[in-house]
């Protein structure tokens, strides 16, 4: 017997789009692919490099997890590799674990992104607030920024540590040593790319070559004609090798496991928000709708592959898919096509690399931070709650002090929260006027009116209920028609309330139950504790049946 869900059902948008493919959308795939695939070599590389990896794991990850992305996942025009909002994450793992355990955190994350996809969870990604994620990709931002100042100043001595504080005691006093030759060629590549990106597109026939790559040719040129005094790939990874890498399984142990489940579950939640985000704005971009559960799946497949030729985490890319949809591409051979694109490159003009200068990469990664921040969003936070500036702040302030992970923590606790106290909020409990019957005979009859949701964060409300029966109240009714969901502790709630009025003799009646306080009424077993009888359509059934549970003395009868 299968252990996956019924529901479930491997269907890549390949197959989907294949399905009465043309000549001319194939034409207009491979030039979207070609164009997007320039556009990743500058970006896998530095992407690598901030990272902590060689210059190799990031074109061999933007490959294979590229071209497994695009051949496996759910969206039409999704185009998969390392991305900035992996830099932080991936730096720390390297930093603290090693490259090797990078790998098997890596593979984890690929088989929780796999077994996300099979158990149907997509969908419950999207319940991340918008303020939890604008608050950890705008502190990405500004940790990437950070950890490009060394090679854009040419600082001295060892890496910055990961540490905020201690980075930035490193960055002040290490300032004044900085390098002019590098910093010189950082201002000037930095410049040129800010200036094609504002004014590029004026310039005829080549004005939509992507800034990244024409900073990465002119700088590489000028390197590799004058030889200036900078830091280069050649220099500090002794270059690319011009051939496949080869394929190995990392060595494994349960106690390496243990240690690197918490960096696995990083990578997988990261790498699934970034992919879905990235697939749902393409959606309205090209006017159709991903599946998240087949994307995730490719996502985990490709985070299993990508290690084990020396890769390491990949995802959705944003700015790339955006580019692949400026420029054409509809369907996921465009992917494939920007995947083979760059092995072609790396096959035939790899010994170049070894001239591309670093502080031309650092520009580039610090113009992808400038850009990647929703910087408008600080602008705007007086014209939100205050529940909403709380979380955004307190996740940016916690992603650039601390840990994405940690940071995302406590944005989605900050977010229960308040959500909790909001919708206990909006639960009222309110008197109902007694029928003229009961007010003429004085009858220990009492009602109430409850709106909203009957959950663990509102029923204290309901003590107002039953402090009231504590005075002698003979039947208590409950008008329910305004309760949209009722949970296990509003249920216990009403529990405790029945039990108070047995003790005298008393009743409850129920009126007006909605399908889900009504369904868990029935299937806890709860309606056969108060009584069939007592649960009724409405609240003139309830008065009715109130009389008839009334001694006929105390009717005045």
């Amino acid at each position: 017997m299968s252990i996956l869900p019924a529901s479930f059902s491997f269907r890549p948008k390949l197959v989907e789009c294949l399905s009465g493919y043309e000549r001319a959308q194939f034409g207009k795939d491979v030039a979207a692919g070609i164009t997007v695939g320039v556009l990743a070599l500058p970006l896998a590389i530095a992407f690598a490099i901030a990272s902590g990896m060689s210059p190799t794991a990031g074109l061999w990850t933007a490959i294979v997890a590229g071209f497994l992305i695009s051949a496996l996942g759910g969206s039409r025009v999704q185009i998969g590799g390392p991305t900035g909002a992996f830099i932080p994450i991936i730096f720390g793992i390297v930093t603290q674990y090693g490259v090797a355990n990078l790998l098997i955190a890596t593979l984890l994350a690929g088989a929780l992104l796999v077994l996300m996809g099979l158990f149907r969870l997509g969908q419950l990604i999207r319940f991340i607030p918008i303020s939890v994620v604008i608050g950890f990709t705008n502190g990405i931002a500004v940790v990437i920024f950070l950890s490009q100042v060394k090679d854009f100043l040419g600082l001295p001595g060892p890496a910055l540590p990961a540490e905020f504080f201690a980075r930035i005691k490193a960055i002040v006093h290490t300032a004044p040593d900085a390098d002019l030759p590098t910093l010189a060629f950082s201002v000037l590549a930095l410049t040129l790319l800010l200036g094609w990106n504002r004014y590029g597109s004026r310039i005829p026939r080549i004005g939509r070559v992507p800034g990244p790559l024409v900073v990465l040719v002119l700088a590489t040129l000028a390197q590799a004609l004058f030889a200036f005094p900078v830091e280069t790939i050649g220099s500090r990874f002794g270059g690319i090798p011009q051939e496949f890498p080869a394929f190995a399984l990392p060595a494994l142990s349960l106690e390496t496991l243990r240690s690197l489940i918490a960096p696995a579950i990083t990578i997988a939640l990261l790498g699934a928000i970034e992919s879905l985000l990235s697939a749902r704005v393409a959606d309205a971009q090209v006017d159709d709708r991903h599946d998240p559960n087949q994307e995730l799946l490719a996502q985990g497949v490709a985070n299993l592959v990508a290690p084990l030729f020396g890769g390491f985490a990949a995802t959705g890319a944003l700015a790339r898919t955006a580019t692949n949809v400026r420029v054409g591409g509809r369907t996921p051979v465009a992917g494939i096509i920007h995947a083979l694109t760059l092995l072609i490159v790396v096959l035939v003009a790899a010994p170049l690399a070894a001239y591309v200068p670093l502080p031309a990469l650092s520009a580039i990664l610090v113009v992808v931070a400038l850009n990647m921040g929703e910087w408008h969003a600080f602008r705007e936070l007086s014209r939100y709650s205050l529940n909403y500036r709380v979380i955004l702040l307190t996740t940016f302030f916690v992603t650039v002090v601390f840990d994405l992970t940690l940071a995302v923590e406590i944005g989605l606790v900050l977010a229960s929260l308040f959500f909790i106290t909001r919708m206990a909020s909006l639960t009222q409990v309110e008197r109902l006027g007694d029928p003229e019957w009961v007010r003429r005979e004085g009858l220990p009859v009492v009602g109430y009116k409850i709106f909203g949701s009957l959950f663990f964060g509102s029923v204290g409300k309901l003590q107002t209920v039953i402090d009231h029966n504590a005075e002698g109240a003979q039947v208590v009714v409950l008008d329910l028609h305004q309760v949209v969901n009722l949970d296990t502790t509003g249920l216990d709630t009403l529990e405790s309330l029945l039990r108070i009025l047995r003790k005298r003799g008393g009743s409850l009646i129920l009126a007006g139950l909605n399908s889900q306080p009504g369904s868990l009424v029935f299937r806890s077993g709860f309606s056969d504790q108060i009584g069939d009888d007592n649960i009724v359509v409405d609240l003139d059934e309830a008065w009715a049946r109130a009389a008839r549970l009334l001694p006929p003395v105390e009717q005045g009868a």
